[in-house]
């Protein structure tokens, strides 16, 4: 797999072009969210949680009961309010540089830490960190 040999060989911008081809290539699903997520958290692929989140708002009623989420690390959370948010705003804040961060998309959060000069590979979290940092 891509992602995990350039992630191996530290390549980011292989492993962020592999993670976007994952996304966009891949059709989520309530046998496969909880893999995905879990393997989005252990490679720190952003956009890949991004996603499941996303998909994770939009199937909540048909995902409860079938898919158990005792083993998710609770840092999760964090993003899944960060979607929740997303879907409550009217704005789209993605394309919005004065937007809040904590509720922006990964892509508009690494074009950001990208244009400071900064490392893009990393979770949420520490992108938004970067930024406020060198803000």
């Amino acid at each position: 797999d891509f992602i995990d040999a350039a992630d191996k060989y530290g390549i980011v911008s292989l492993k962020l072009e592999a993670e976007v081809f994952y996304v966009k290539s891949t059709i989520l699903d309530i046998d496969n969210i909880l893999d995905n997520l879990l393997y989005a958290e252990s490679k720190n692929c952003a956009l890949l949680k991004e996603a499941v989140m996303d998909f994770i708002l939009k199937n909540g009623d048909g995902i409860l009961g079938k898919v158990s989420f005792e083993d998710v690390p609770g840092s999760i959370v964090a993003d899944l309010l960060a979607a929740v948010g997303r879907s409550k705003r009217e704005d789209d804040v993605s394309n919005d540089p004065t937007g809040d961060l904590n509720t922006m998309r990964v892509d508009a959060l690494r074009r950001m830490v990208s244009e400071k000069g900064l490392d893009v590979d990393g979770s949420r979290e520490v992108m938004i960190a970067l930024l406020k940092e060198n803000s």
